[in-house]
């Protein structure tokens, strides 16, 4: 009887499909050109933000250089009247600061409020027709609203609280009114935070006997809490930055006072009325305008920095 011969190969080892061959990588111009778009956006705006520290960093140093104006003198100093060699910010932060708190107070309550209902009661028709109509107000003009401030909101708080009480340019107005602006960015935000959390948690916690408003505010928003932050943070960087509100209702004089009924400007309020004004170049109120400026990029770059490592500390993460 003949052997089998044992040096022949198997029809499946013979029929072994050349995996290597398969799982190399294709080439794909279109996603390659994508992917180089991606980058150069990206790449541009790095250098942009760049761009922006030098020249403020540049002008900056010139104000610095003035005699008169010491960074310690100018982050402590309480007058700010550069014409007489005064340059002090305190009063420009602490009117900024003032409005951006009343802006928050407004913004942040009304915000998530609207996030919940939206997110945890409202019906798809509702939500389709609620959520656009609010988003409407991020649409409107900024200098609507500093109108609106002046002339709406002024005058029903001089009816409240008396003419003599509340001067016609105050923060008060200003802060309530950007509060109203902020508003769709904190809702929108804060309610897709809320919807992306797993329907299965709300679920468990129907099972154990929680009602629809315990599930919202003891499973569901502690879920979210990442993102409500990151929305908190944005609304406050937003008011922080905001200008033609400040610059029409709140006043065009520097006033170190914590009465919302009275007039201080703002530090963007200042340098939107500096920068319409006829200045010669390298003189201390025009290169005031720059060292405030990046004054207030550090307040926002700050603010950012917290929001990320907030955000980092009460991410979660569901499978």
């Amino acid at each position: 009887m003949q052997k089998p011969n044992q040096t022949q190969a198997s029809p499946t080892h013979m029929q072994t499909p050349d995996f290597s061959t398969r799982l190399q990588k294709r080439s794909r111009p279109g996603e390659t050109l994508i992917h180089a778009f991606l980058f150069f956006c990206g790449f541009v705006s790095i250098l942009t933000t760049l761009g922006i520290v030098f020249e403020l960093g540049k002008e900056s140093l010139l104000f610095f250089k003035s005699p008169d104006v010491t960074i310690l003198g100018f982050l402590t100093g309480t007058e700010w009247q550069p014409t007489i060699g005064q340059f002090g910010v305190l009063p420009l932060v602490s009117s900024t600061l003032m409005t951006s708190f009343i802006a928050m107070v407004i913004a942040l309550p009304l915000g998530l409020g609207a996030a919940i209902y939206l997110s945890e009661y409202a019906s798809t028709k509702s939500r389709s027709i609620l959520k656009p109509t609010l988003e409407v107000l991020a649409g409107i003009p900024t200098v609507v609203y500093g109108y609106f401030a002046l002339t709406f909101m002024t005058p029903l708080l001089r009816g409240i609280f008396g003419e003599n009480t509340v001067d016609i340019y105050n923060t008060l107005s200003a802060g309530l009114v950007m509060g109203i602006m902020i508003l769709p960015l904190v809702c929108s935000m804060s309610e897709d935070a809320l919807t992306s959390v797993p329907y299965s948690l709300r679920e468990a916690a129907y099972g154990l006997g929680a009602t629809k408003l315990e599930t919202a505010l003891q499973v569901v928003v502690p879920a979210a809490l990442s993102g409500i932050i990151a929305a908190f943070i944005i609304g406050i960087s937003r008011a922080v930055g905001e200008t033609m509100i400040v610059a029409i209702a709140a006043g065009s004089g520097p006033n170190l006072t914590l009465n919302p009924f009275k007039g201080a400007e703002t530090m963007t309020g200042y340098i939107a009325r500096i920068s319409g004004g006829d200045l010669a170049y390298d003189t201390p109120d025009y290169n005031s305008i720059f060292a405030i400026g990046l004054l207030l990029f550090l307040i926002t770059m700050g603010l950012n920095m917290v929001s990320r490592s907030l955000v980092r500390k009460y991410r979660e993460v569901y499978e």
